[in-house]
């Protein structure tokens, strides 16, 4: 099954392809389809969606209100950035439903810039927004593991993943785990025993685990 699905992600059907190519040239400009794919640059993250038509958008944003009321109208509101910090906080979040201009919040909206990144095809439009509208509601939220990317790429493209969290992760690794690090931590270690005068054979191999785990890691 592992190869199947790997050379899913790397080909791409050449009917779907064609399908989406008649449906770009016939496309006017400014014009929103049921299905598409919204990214909304900000200014440390990208924020994703997907229009469900009538100038609604389901997008997946971490928020505090529904743990602290159960007031359907103070939720609906539109999420404040202290809501926003919070709900990041607390791992909750919700599938909601609002307007584009609240989704844009005064930014300038891009329009399936995904298509051209992501490997695997795009799924008919109307599955896309059915997967969306299902999804609505309260769900665990996660910054790296499960945010509003993830749920735009799993209603597109049928794949959970997050291209913002990948790369986070891959600049995290090149500044903490490096052989630089792994020898700056191994000579504070040495340092910091040697100042406290807990020099043993065991605290000597409690203080190089850490630098060899990095060394290892890098």
């Amino acid at each position: 099954m592992f190869p199947l699905r790997l050379l899913a992600l790397i080909f791409v059907s050449t009917d779907e392809a064609k399908d989406e190519d008649i449906q770009a040239a016939d496309r006017k400009e400014g014009a929103l389809w049921r299905g598409d794919l919204l990214v909304v640059p900000r200014t440390l993250f990208t924020h994703f969606g997907i229009y469900l038509g009538g100038g609604r958008v389901a997008h997946f944003i971490p928020d505090i209100m529904p743990v602290i009321s159960s007031d359907p109208a103070q939720i609906k509101r539109t999420v404040t950035n202290s809501r926003l910090l919070l709900g990041v906080v607390a791992k909750r979040g919700s599938v909601r439903v609002d307007s584009v201009e609240d989704f844009a919040y005064g930014s300038k909206v891009l329009v399936n810039t995904m298509d051209k990144v992501c490997s695997r095809a795009p799924l008919r439009g109307e599955e896309v927004a059915r997967r969306a509208e299902k999804l609505q509601g309260h769900v665990t939220y996660s910054l790296l593991w499960y945010n509003c990317e993830h749920f735009v790429m799993y209603c597109r493209y049928g794949s959970v993943m997050s291209f913002q969290t990948f790369q986070f992760c891959k600049t995290l690794r090149k500044l903490v785990l490096s052989r630089r690090v792994a020898k700056a931590t191994a000579v504070l270690g040495a340092c910091l025993l040697l100042y406290l005068g807990a020099v043993s054979t065991c605290s000597i191999l409690l203080a190089a685990l850490l630098p060899f785990l990095i060394w290892m890691a890098s």
